[in-house]
C-alpha cells in the first residue's frame, strides 16, 4: 500500500469539554475584566452557565470552585469572611494568558537578548546570509548552504568540489539591553461611551511584561499609570488596575517616566504612551489645574515642552491613540513631531500587535 495523507472535511466538535480546563479559560478572562474580584468573576461566570449551559450534571460550577483552591489558584480572604481573591500563581497566569491571546504563543530564547543591526562578534546568530570573507571564523560557516552551492556551481561529479566562493556565513549579532516605561492612562474616559478601554491596555501591559520576563530578561520595563497624578505600579499589580474618577495629567506621567529612565545605564531608552484623550490636568501646588473643554493652550504647551525634553535625552516617546477625534489626532502629531517619535492612531483590537511590533523594531537600533 502506498503511503501519503487522507484528507477529510473537518467537522467541529458538537460537544466540547466541560470541565474545569473550558471553564478556567473562561474565568481567567473575567478576573481580568473586574480588576481580580474573584466574587464578580464568579457570578458572572454563574451567569454565563445558567444561560449557555457551560456546565454538565457531573461537573457544576460548586466543583470548579473547589478546584481552584485545590490548585492554589484562590485563596481566602482574610479581610472579607467567605470571600476569595487571586493568588501570585493566578496573576502570572492571567499575563502568560494574555501573551498568548495577543502575541500568540511564543518561543521562549536561550539568550533573550535583543539585536541590533551592528553585526561582528556576537554570539546570537541572525537568519541573514553573506559570502564568506576574510577573518571570518569557521563556525559562522552553513555547510548546508555551502554544500548547496558547490553542486549548483560545480554540478554533481565523481568527486566532490567546495571552493572558497561556494561558502556562505551566518552573521553574528551584537546584544543591546532596551529601558522601556509603558505609561498606562487611567483617567475616567478610559471606560466612558459605552467602551471599556481599560482591560485591553491592561492585558497588552501584561502581555508586554511576560514578553520581556521570557525573551529579554536583561531588559528592563517599568510600568506607570497616569490620572490627576502619576505613580509607578509593580507587574503584579495589574490585573487589579482600574480607572478612577480622574483627569488625564500627562505632565506628570512624562516627568515621572523620564525620571524612572534617567537612573537607567542603557543605552536604548524609550517611552509607549496608551491614551484615548487630551491632557486636562496639571499640578499646581497642592491642588490641580483642570479644564476639560478644548485643547487648553496652558497644559498643551507643558505637555510639549517635555516632549522636547525627552527628544534631547534621545527618548522617543511613541504614542498609542485610542481615539479617533481628528482635534485629538491634530494634537497627537504636533506631540509626535516635536519628540520626533512616532504615533498610532489604533482601535483597541490592533493594540496589542503594534506595541509588539513597535518594540522589537525598536530594539533592532540604537535609539
Amino acid at each position: 500500500m502506498a503511503a501519503g495523507f487522507r484528507f477529510r472535511d473537518f467537522v467541529p466538535d458538537e460537544s466540547p469539554e466541560k470541565g474545569f480546563d473550558s471553564l478556567f479559560k473562561i474565568f481567567m478572562q473575567l478576573v481580568t475584566i473586574t480588576s481580580g474580584d474573584v466574587g464578580e468573576a464568579l457570578s458572572w461566570l454563574s451567569q454565563l452557565d445558567k444561560q449557555y449551559g457551560l456546565t454538565e450534571g457531573e461537573y457544576g460550577i460548586g466543583n470548579f470552585i473547589e478546584d481552584l483552591k485545590t490548585k492554589g489558584y484562590i485563596d481566602e480572604n482574610e479581610q472579607e469572611r467567605g470571600a476569595f481573591k487571586i493568588t501570585p500563581k493566578t496573576e502570572q497566569g492571567i499575563r502568560k494568558s494574555a501573551l498568548e491571546e495577543i502575541f500568540g504563543k511564543l518561543k521562549k530564547s536561550n539568550t533573550g537578548n535583543h539585536r541590533t543591526p551592528h553585526t561582528g562578534q556576537g554570539d546570537e546568530q541572525s537568519t541573514d546570509m553573506r559570502e564568506f570573507r576574510f577573518g571570518d571564523s569557521l563556525d559562522q560557516i552553513s555547510m548546508t548552504e555551502s554544500i548547496r552551492n558547490a553542486q549548483l556551481n560545480h554540478g554533481l561529479t565523481d568527486e566532490f568540489m567546495l571552493a572558497e566562493g561556494d561558502l556562505e556565513v551566518r552573521e553574528n549579532e551584537h546584544k543591546s539591553q532596551t529601558s522601556t516605561v509603558l505609561m498606562i492612562d487611567i483617567s475616567h474616559s478610559m471606560i466612558l461611551y459605552g467602551e471599556d478601554r481599560i482591560t485591553p491596555a491592561k492585558k497588552v501591559a501584561m502581555a508586554l511584561a511576560e514578553l520581556v520576563k521570557q525573551k529579554y530578561p536583561k531588559d528592563f520595563l517599568d510600568v506607570i499609570v497616569f490620572g490627576n497624578d502619576a505613580w509607578e505600579i509593580k507587574v503584579k499589580d495589574l490585573p487589579y488596575l482600574e480607572v478612577g474618577p480622574y483627569h488625564t495629567n500627562t505632565v506628570a506621567g512624562l516627568e515621572l517616566a523620564m525620571d524612572l529612565l534617567r537612573k537607567r545605564k542603557t543605552a536604548n531608552k524609550q517611552i509607549f504612551m496608551i491614551t484615548d484623550g487630551k491632557p486636562t490636568c496639571l499640578k499646581e501646588g497642592n491642588g490641580y489645574y483642570k479644564n476639560s473643554f478644548g485643547l487648553d493652550r496652558k497644559v498643551v504647551n507643558k505637555t510639549l515642552n517635555l516632549a522636547a525634553a525627552a527628544r534631547r535625552l534621545k527618548i522617543p516617546i511613541t504614542t498609542f491613540m485610542i481615539a479617533s477625534d481628528p482635534y485629538l489626532q491634530q494634537f497627537v502629531n504636533e506631540f509626535t513631531e516635536v519628540n520626533q517619535g512616532k504615533a498610532y492612531f489604533s482601535g483597541l483590537k490592533g493594540l496589542g500587535h503594534l506595541i509588539f511590533e513597535d518594540y522589537k523594531k525598536n530594539r533592532r537600533k540604537s535609539l
